[in-house]
Order: structure tokens, then C-alpha cells, then sequence
């Protein structure tokens, strides 16, 4: 299965983003903790270069802690500063002026040596869409400076934003990339909500998303829809979603949700199933570890 979500204005954003480097001291790139690594635009790095480094692992309210762990532990490995925030609610945004500053020291440093002492911090935030990255903004800066929405791709245009401490953010479009080459990359991105809904199926969907919890965090399923969650057939090929569906059908009639002729209206449970994932009522999960420590 292959997702694909490009629109046009994102070659411009990619354009523009290069275009502005020069001008700004360091990139803070926004991701989801809950799939750092799916939403990160792979383009990224080759567009950063050796520009220094800010990942912010927003939503981590949302994400497992030993999950955000093994992340800050991944990226610290390369080089690249990490700081937890939850956009939405302000937790963690007050630590981004020292973050930066933590992560500029050295550049900083010269600065004063040249009396270049107050001169203003200027940070590119970068992000794919949906990962909360204006509402990011608006809480740095007090106001509503961003234009902020919960569906993707609503920010568009280039603009600067002063906050306190001084610094300055360039904010940017949020940019996805023209091929999802790991199918799981577009399941992730769609089980958050970063790529339209209305690109696959929800029953599919949630089909995927309950066959990745049933085999990682079973006991949350059971919590939450009371039902058993049996293993998954060893003899079911890579690709058959019967399992999941399965599940779906069993969190449906659990429910109450059921059409005519008593048959479980998993269309209905599909849509409540994503929803609460999405808004956290089902727990804190992380669905991707760094490569060598499980999928």
C-alpha cells in the first residue's frame, strides 16, 4: 500500500527553506514523539547540512516515556539536541530559550567576543504538517503570532515571529515528501492524522493500527474496549489484515455498534477507535523504536 500526499506548494517550501539557511543560527525541527522518526522529512538533513540542531519530540504527553527515552538517547548519538514539549497544553515550551541557547553555546561565546553582546537568536522552525509546530509557535511567543489549525498544511507562507529571550523564529509550511519509501512511514503518519484521512480507507486503516497494538500494547486494547486479544495466526501472510479486522469486530460489538441484522458496524468503530487514539483517551504510546530495538 502506498500513501502519497504532495501538494504543490511544498516544492516552494522546500525551495524557500534552502534559500533561507543563511540566515538563520540554528534549526529546530518539530516531530511527533509518538513516531519521531516517520515524521521526520527525510529531506531535512541534506537541506540542514551542519547547521546545529534542535528536535523538538512535541506530543510527548502522548507518547510511551521509555519510548521518549530510547528517542532522546538516539538523536543525543548524533549529535542533535532533543527537548519533550506538548504544544497544546505549554508543557515543556518554557525550556526552548535555553535549549537553544544550550545548543549555540559555543557561537554564542564568539559573539561576545566580537561585542556582538544582545544580538537577536534566529531559529528556522521546521516541521511536517500536523505535528503541531504553530501552536508550538504561539505558546513561545505568548500570542497568536502563527496561524495555528488542526488540519494539515494550513500554515503557508514565510514569517518572521519575535519572542522574549530574544529570539527570532522563521516559520516555515509544514513539508512531507513526494514517496513514502517504507510503507509503515505512511501508516504512522496516518494513524496521527499528519496526512488527510480521506487518502485510504478508515476500516483499512484501523485494521493496520489495531494489528501494531495488538503485537506492542495489547493490555491498553483490552483496557479500554474489553476485549481478549488473541495472538495473531502464525499461518496469516504478510498483508492480511483478517486479524485485524477481526479485532475490529470484536472492539464493535464490545461497543454496541452494530446495523442492521446484528452486524458489528466496524466503519463506526474504526472512526471512534482513530479518534481516541488521536486525542489520547486510549493511553501513551510509541508505535516506531530506533532500528535495532523493535518496530
Amino acid at each position: 500500500m502506498q500513501i502519497q500526499w504532495y501538494p504543490g506548494h511544498m516544492t516552494k517550501t522546500r525551495r524557500m527553506i534552502a534559500e533561507q539557511l543563511k540566515y538563520v543560527d540554528l534549526v529546530a525541527e518539530i516531530v511527533d514523539a509518538r513516531i519521531p522518526l516517520s515524521s521526520r522529512n527525510p529531506d531535512i538533513d541534506s537541506l540542514v547540512g551542519e547547521k546545529p540542531r534542535l528536535v523538538l519530540l512535541n506530543r510527548a504527553d502522548q507518547a510511551d516515556p521509555e519510548g521518549t527515552r530510547r528517542w532522546r538517547a538516539w538523536f543525543a548519538a548524533r549529535g542533535i539536541a532533543v527537548l519533550e514539549t506538548d504544544a497544546r497544553s505549554g508543557k515543556g515550551v518554557g525550556q526552548f530559550a535555553g535549549a537553544v541557547r544550550a545548543a549555540l553555546r559555543e557561537k554564542i561565546e564568539q559573539w561576545r567576543a566580537k561585542g556582538q553582546v544582545g544580538r537577536p537568536i534566529r531559529i528556522m522552525i521546521v516541521g511536517i504538517p500536523n505535528v503541531g509546530k504553530s501552536t508550538f509557535i504561539n505558546k513561545v511567543a505568548g500570542r497568536k503570532s502563527a496561524k495555528a489549525g488542526d488540519r494539515p498544511g494550513v500554515t503557508r507562507g514565510k514569517q518572521w515571529v519575535s519572542v522574549e529571550a530574544g529570539l527570532e523564529l522563521l516559520d516555515t509550511p509544514g513539508i512531507l515528501w513526494p514517496k513514502f519509501e517504507d510503507p509503515d512511514t505512511g501508516l504512522h503518519l496516518a494513524f496521527t492524522g499528519a496526512v488527510k484521512d480521506e487518502i485510504m480507507d478508515i476500516e483499512t486503516l484501523a485494521r493496520h493500527f489495531l494489528e501494531l497494538m495488538a503485537g506492542r500494547y495489547p493490555q491498553a486494547l483490552t483496557e479500554r474496549y474489553k476485549v481478549d486479544i488473541p495472538p495473531r495466526p502464525a499461518d496469516l501472510a504478510p498483508g492480511d489484515l483478517s486479524y485485524g479486522y477481526d479485532l475490529l469486530e470484536r472492539c464493535a460489538r464490545k461497543r454496541g455498534f452494530l446495523i442492521s441484522g446484528g452486524e458489528p458496524d466496524t466503519g463506526r468503530m474504526a472512526r471512534i477507535l482513530l479518534d481516541e487514539y488521536r486525542s489520547g483517551k486510549l493511553g501513551r504510546f510509541t508505535l516506531e523504536l530506533p532500528e535495532g530495538e523493535g518496530a
